[in-house]
């Protein structure tokens, strides 16, 4: 199983925040983000790493 490291995150005009997905790779995540962005909508979104601990 892939591991989801980089989580795709969305803010809306109201200043809520929200999970929209989580993604294996950089690269996705921010495809993903320019995707949603590209439709136009106010929302702010970004890309986060999830950083877990090694001992887990």
């Amino acid at each position: 199983m892939t591991e989801q490291r980089f989580t795709l995150w969305r803010q809306d005009d109201n200043g809520i925040r929200a999970r929209v997905a989580d993604y294996p790779t950089p690269k996705a995540a921010e495809q993903a983000r320019a995707d949603y962005e590209s439709l136009g909508h106010k929302q702010l979104y970004w890309v986060e790493e999830n950083r877990q601990r090694d001992t887990e």
